[in-house]
C-alpha cells in the first residue's frame, strides 16, 4: 500500500516547484492594501453587473486594456488615485469617499 501511494505521488508530481510559500508571504506582507483592493473589486463588480457592463466595455470607458481591468477585478491590484478616479467616472459611483 505504501509503495502504491509513493508511485501515485511520483506520477503526479509537478515538474515546476511550488510557489505557495512565496505567495503566502506576499499576501502577508501586503494584506493592508490587499483588503482594500478586494473590497473595491467587489464594489466594481456589483456596479458592472447593475449597469450590464463587460470588462471590455469598462476598459473602453477607462481608456485602458481589458487585461488591466481583469487585474483590478481580481482584487490584487494596488491602484493609484488616478485609476480609482477613472473607475469612479466610468461607473458613475464613488469608490473611496462617501459623499
Amino acid at each position: 500500500m505504501k509503495q502504491k501511494t509513493l508511485d501515485f505521488l511520483e506520477t503526479h508530481q509537478s515538474e515546476t516547484p511550488s510557489t505557495w510559500r512565496e505567495e503566502a508571504e506576499w499576501r502577508r506582507d501586503n494584506w493592508s492594501w490587499l483588503r482594500h483592493s478586494q473590497r473595491l473589486a467587489v464594489k466594481i463588480l456589483l456596479q458592472m453587473k447593475q449597469l450590464g457592463l463587460t470588462q471590455n466595455a469598462l476598459a473602453e470607458r477607462m481608456n485602458c486594456s481589458q487585461q488591466y481591468v481583469s487585474k483590478i477585478l481580481k482584487g490584487k491590484e494596488n491602484m493609484s488615485l488616478e485609476t480609482l478616479t477613472k473607475l469612479e467616472n466610468a461607473l458613475g459611483i464613488c469608490l473611496i469617499l462617501d459623499e
